[in-house]
């Protein structure tokens, strides 16, 4: 395991419980106020702040964010697309995954072991946004070889919350 990641586990070992559902409130809510988070974990506002602060701190919380009904935007198409790249491509991994974080379209990338080298996430507007997109940017990406998209048409599950 790299030392980055073991870090991380190590953080995840140090939590309290009432750090873990601190954790689980601020997932499920993250605009209440420290009283209001330290009233459902069962702690005083102070000693609550103090644990919030130091999990802001050690980067156990990144940032607090509002999440944006993409339909309710108008942002209705969302695409999965696996994206291969050629042998010449495949020595640029950096290079696609920089000029990949440009896109605003791109909401996740991931990079895979197996036949594909990444899995992204896209929305747009509509499937000719989803078009436009794929010609104008995605496929003219250097070393793209191949990308198999694949239209969601409905969303059964989505969540930012871990589970802590």
């Amino acid at each position: 395991m790299n030392p980055e990641k073991q870090a991380f586990v190590d953080k995840m070992t140090e939590l309290d419980p009432y750090e873990r559902k601190i954790l689980r409130e601020l997932q499920r809510d993250a605009s209440q106020t420290t009283a209001q988070i330290a009233e459902r974990v069962g702690l005083s506002s102070s000693p609550c702040w103090r644990r919030i602060d130091r999990l802001e701190r050690e980067g156990i919380i990144k940032r607090r964010v509002a999440i944006v009904d993409r339909q309710m935007v108008g942002l209705t198409a969302q695409v999965f697309a696996q994206v291969k790249l050629n042998a010449h491509g495949r020595a640029n991994l950096d290079q696609f995954a920089e000029k990949i974080r440009e896109f605003p379209e791109v909401l996740e990338c991931y990079v895979l072991m197996g036949s594909v080298d990444f899995m992204i996430r896209v929305v747009t507007e509509d499937i000719n946004a989803y078009e436009r997109f794929f010609f104008e940017k995605l496929s003219q990406l250097p070393g793209v070889q191949e990308i198999t998209s694949t239209v969601a048409l409905s969303e059964i599950k989505a969540t930012t919350a871990l589970p802590i």
